[in-house]
């Protein structure tokens, strides 16, 4: 490990942990720009493959050598376009290696990229493509091209950029390109060295907006690059270790954390929601970036099959199953990692040794039967998962535990680049988001006053260090709210810190419900609480300015269908909406229906740590359609927008609470 790399600036202060966790890793502290990083990687890693995509028709596999040509290829064929140093290109496209190839091209040519996804809402695209003054567009395809086509003759828009290679129309005033052809142009020109440093602007991510219109978040080359610098702590991957991709690219989060891993060598194989399950079973990933949504339906799939296994079965499962959680929670006090008890006297030490050690048989043997035979539908070789973009529910994170699946939570927004926290292999403390950082600071204030509290108390989170953002692009107003003259940027969030310097979130600020009797309500810790239920697939509380909580419950209608078929419930009355999606016909308004759940909430609100008469959850209602992108209901990352579901359901709810 080079001198320089200790020395850097993000990783100041490091500790002998992070110091030997770093060593082996791939060294970029000499790096001044993001682009900087591919003629070195493909120096480092040359003919091992970077980006595979086994969905594309054809297969796409490119080693680390071809990428860096073809990124260099796409910035030369940008510079033949006339784009200079600074343009702001719009990005407006979704995951595959020409994907990385677009964004980082943009990059080497010296332009600044304003990204989204195809699928978002034609107008937002239209406000990203002009606040960013971007002056050329890429775009997916030709579907993309032509929701966007009708307004862009109103934009300085120079060329567009068709990522799919469709036949282009003709008769067009737009100048339009295929990829092939701007790389057959960059590949009759030089490509012309760009000097861009630290402090130059990399891109621009808008948030979701929601409240009134996207903002530009501005991160630079710094911002950036302080992540390839400093995750190495968190994450230590080898050359060649698979990593599967499946969220967002263009998202903050799948971004720096590819950049991260393709910096480290690993090959990178795409995958979506359908074909997941295949995948991980076919390429056995190593590591896998993926947000709590994710996690669980890979918990609730298994949940799915252990209830279609014979009732002997089905009670060997739950008996391991109860075995490894007496295990792991034992486990935690013995290595004082344990959050409701972080510093166990001698005697609960003594108490939980004599657990493990009592449980150990048990445990190993359930390792062998229930386990390994659940890991496998990982792929078995995975190091490590990596959770972020938003809470991870306790009973997912025990259940990753007893497989022995290590799930490394992180934290941090799109303003922050987005990694400040994360948990390590070495202190993994479960309903923890970690440790910050390298070169990253947190303070938790009162949220009204701004005065620092003591370490244990709850408050808002602030943040700083080098990857907080440059600001909001042309909001100087927004900027100045976020971000204090002394560099503390505003989570929004809600959380303590531990003596061990450990961020505990507690929920957000904004999604704070206060009850008339004056009670504050967090609905994330209650919302993953209900999720433990197999008859719950979603849900999202709601009672501001109400005497209880009230939830919207999506219910897992299989589990119910089977629930019903093994006779506890006579089926003759007919839903349209349900027989839609499944084969019994359940009233969700009938009184055993509303019994059940309620049974449900009670129990696992109940058995909930720190429980209070506060948290019961009173009227509730069951809906049939499920929060997701596609209705607007669920950001990108999987978290439910609660203002777009508050309004959905602005009837419905009041009818709740008036009855």
């Amino acid at each position: 490990m080079s001198k320089t790399f200790v020395e850097n600036a993000f990783l100041a202060n490091i500790t002998a942990h992070e110091r030997e966790a770093i060593k082996n890793s791939a060294d970029y502290s000499s790096v001044e720009s993001l682009p900087e990083i591919w003629p070195l990687a493909a120096q480092k890693f040359g003919n091992i493959v970077a980006l595979r995509d086994p969905h594309a028709k054809p297969e796409v596999v490119l080693t680390y050598t071809e990428l860096c040509q073809q990124i260099q290829r796409f910035a030369a064929g940008l510079q033949a376009l006339g784009v200079q140093a600074g343009d702001r290109i719009s990005l407006i496209a979704d995951n595959s290696p020409r994907w990385l190839i677009a964004d980082q091209g943009i990059m080497t040519a010296g332009g600044v990229d304003a990204v989204r996804s195809s699928q978002a809402d034609k107008e937002e695209l239209l406000f990203i493509v002009a606040n960013s003054g971007s002056t050329a567009l890429v775009v997916e395809d030709l579907k993309t091209l032509n929701k966007l086509r009708g307004s862009l003759n109103d934009l300085p828009i120079q060329f567009v950029i068709v990522l799919s290679n469709e036949a282009l129309p003709e008769a067009e005033t737009l100048k339009l390109y295929t990829f092939s052809q701007l790389m057959e142009i960059g590949a009759q020109h030089s490509l012309q060295p760009v000097k861009r440093n630290l402090s130059d602007l990399a891109t621009l991510i808008y948030t979701s907006g929601t409240t009134g219109k996207p903002k530009g978040v501005m991160l630079t080359h710094r911002n950036l690059m302080h992540q390839i610098v400093a995750i190495p702590v968190v994450v230590q991957p080898r050359p060649g270790d698979i990593v599967l991709s499946i969220l967002p690219t263009w998202h903050s989060y799948e971004r720096s954390c590819e950049y991260f891993l393709l910096s480290q060598g690993c090959t990178q194989v795409y995958t979506n929601l359908r074909s997941i399950k295949r995948d991980l079973k076919e390429y056995q990933p190593h590591y896998m970036v993926a947000v709590p949504r994710l996690l669980e339906s890979i918990y609730e799939g298994a949940q799915k099959q252990f209830r279609e296994q014979p009732a002997s079965r089905q009670r060997l499962i739950n008996f391991f199953f109860e075995i490894g959680e007496k295990y792991i929670k034992a486990r935690r006090t013995l290595t004082g990692l344990n959050l409701e008890n972080l510093n166990p006297s001698m005697g609960d030490r003594l108490t939980a040794s004599l657990q493990v050690a009592a449980l150990s048989p048990l445990y190993a043997l359930g390792e062998k039967l229930v386990y390994s035979k659940v890991r496998e539908a990982t792929g078995g070789r995975v190091k490590q998962m990596i959770s972020g973009g938003g809470a991870l529910p306790k009973h997912v994170d025990d259940f990753f535990e007893i497989l022995g699946v290590e799930i490394l939570v992180g934290y941090g927004l799109t303003e922050t680049s987005p990694v400040t926290h994360a948990r390590r292999h070495w202190r993994n403390l479960r309903g923890a988001a970690g440790q910050p950082i390298p070169g990253t600071e947190t303070k938790i204030v009162d949220p009204e006053t701004k005065k620092e509290l003591p370490t244990g108390e709850r408050g808002l989170v602030l943040l700083r260090g080098p990857q907080i953002m440059q600001g909001y692009y042309q909001n100087p107003e927004a900027t100045a709210k976020a971000i204090d003259p002394e560099g503390w940027f505003d989570s929004g969030d809600l959380g303590w810190v531990t003596p061990q310097n450990d961020l505990i979130l507690t929920g957000r600020a904004k999604d704070t419900i206060v009850l008339t009797n004056g009670e504050n309500i967090e609905p994330q810790p209650i919302e993953d609480a209900c999720l433990r239920s197999p008859y719950i697939d979603q849900i999202m509380l709601v009672g501001q300015d109400r005497k209880s909580l009230g939830a919207l419950i999506v219910p897992n209608l299989e589990a119910l269908e089977k629930w019903a078929a093994s006779g506890n419930l006579q089926l003759t009355i007919e839903d349209e909406n349900v027989t839609a999606a499944t084969s019994q016909k359940i009233n969700l308004e009938s009184k055993i229906i509303q019994d059940l759940f309620r049974q449900e909430l009670n129990r696992e609100v109940q058995n909930r740590p720190g429980y209070r008469p506060d948290d019961r959850i009173g009227p509730f209602k069951l809906i049939l359609e499920p929060f997701s992108i596609e209705n607007g209901m669920m950001t990108q990352t999987l978290k439910i927008k609660r203002h777009v579901v508050m309004q959905h359901y602005h009837d419905i709810i009041n009818g709740m609470f008036a009855s």
